[in-house]
């Protein structure tokens, strides 16, 4: 636990020095929030406030991210900015996973998802070389990763195509769409196979997987953002932001109506930040996930590894 815990330290001083160079000021923002993240494949803790009324919303959520109010500052004209802080989420525990755990966030301004990607690259390479260790890259699509893989276009295949090559994991179809089956694809069949000393990105994502990214008109048009690997597992999920409020919104309602759907509760938007999000410049932003880095640096599959107390023992 000791060296897990110098490695950590060594990694965050490695991070700071990284952003210091590169003039990206670092801030702290609230973890308690009166909103919530309505994405439906995350849960989010809440709790409940008991001073006086006049303080605000009584319940309060625990962030997933600091994502929202560090969108807040740069609407505000702060510049380039980064926050290395905790976050939470809710049912993620195991081998894997921690429902508390360490994120870091960065934006630049006037940037794409293109130019940010190649400098999280340059970020997990420092990282790596703490330790004498360097990996290959590979940089990729979407579209053509399915194409070399697997022989699948994921943006034309019909839907029995994306199932058929996860037959033998007893996966049920019921309610499930065409993006739950190019996840399962992603995570059953392409990402076990990225190798240990590589660092694999790969932009550019069906329009339907937009997140909060902007989408590129073309044929077929496209959401501006990547995810980065490190050996089998995602470390970084980056956009070219979106800065358009009531698509948005609208997105943020889409949200919550699948989440009606699947029986789970409906989550307030951030009204904070719709209100100001019309006048978000131009930006990248990334969120880079610092157990699984550190878990990549260890060499381990375990999170537990990587923690002072795990949730278990917390």
């Amino acid at each position: 636990m000791h060296e897990a815990l110098r490695r950590r330290a060594g990694l965050y001083a490695l991070v700071r020095g990284f952003f210091a160079e590169r003039g990206v000021l670092e801030v702290e923002t609230p973890i308690l929030s009166a909103a919530g993240n309505t994405d439906p494949n995350i849960e989010s803790f809440s709790t409940v406030f008991s001073g006086h009324v006049d303080a605000g919303a009584r319940e309060r959520w625990l962030r997933t991210s600091p994502e929202f109010p560090l969108k807040r500052l740069l609407a505000g004209g702060l510049g380039d900015c980064y926050e290395l802080g905790r976050v939470f989420r809710n049912g993620e525990a195991g081998g894997r996973h921690n429902p508390e755990f360490s994120m870091l966030e960065w934006y630049r301004v006037g940037w794409d998802h293109r130019r940010l990607m190649h400098e999280a690259i340059e970020l997990v390479q420092a990282a790596l070389a703490l330790h004498g260790r360097r990996a290959e890259v590979l940089v990729q699509s979407y579209r053509q990763l399915f194409l070399d893989e697997l022989g699948l276009d994921p943006i034309h295949a019909p839907p029995e195509a994306l199932r058929a090559p996860l037959a033998g994991y007893g996966i049920g179809p019921e309610g499930l769409g065409r993006d739950d089956w190019l996840d399962l694809l992603l995570t059953h069949c392409l990402q076990p196979n990225f190798p240990r000393d590589r660092i694999t990105v790969i932009h550019d994502y069906p329009a339907s997987q937009c997140a909060l990214a902007r989408i590129r008109p073309g044929d077929p048009p496209l959401a501006e953002r990547f995810e980065l690997y490190l050996g089998p597992y995602e470390l970084a999920n980056g956009y070219h932001e979106l800065n358009d409020a009531a698509e948005q919104r609208a997105r943020f309602t889409r949200d919550n109506a699948v989440r009606r759907a699947r029986g789970l509760r409906e989550v307030p938007l951030d009204e904070a930040l719709l209100a100001v999000l019309d006048a978000l410049p131009d930006c990248a932003g990334v969120a880079l996930g610092m157990e699984r880095l550190l878990m990549g640096l260890a060499g381990t599959d375990a999170i537990a590894e990587v923690l002072a107390f795990p949730f278990a023992q917390a």
